[in-house]
């Protein structure tokens, strides 16, 4: 039974290092941090915290699509080499 617990033990560590690894994670941080980024940003021209969600918001209406092209292009040219 102690064999079994260890074992589990051992495997609840291993799925979050594996996460932090893959891409999709890796996308999701760094689209996090633009958002942080554009908060920090519009509360600075507010005068005041504009919060997270107003942020978010405001951030994939206005920069997303464009951001994410970005994204795409900067790991297609850095794949080739270019």
């Amino acid at each position: 039974m102690d064999n079994g617990n260890k074992s589990d033990k051992g495997m609840q560590a291993t799925p979050d290092e594996w996460v932090k690894q893959t891409s999709l994670y890796k996308e999701f941080i760094a689209e996090r941090e633009e958002i942080l980024r554009h908060k920090w940003l519009e509360s600075e021209k507010a005068g005041h915290d504009i919060g997270f969600e107003r942020a978010l918001v405001d951030w994939v209406a206005k920069y997303r699509t464009a951001w994410r092209r970005w994204r795409q292009e900067s790991t297609t040219k850095s794949a080739g080499g270019a």
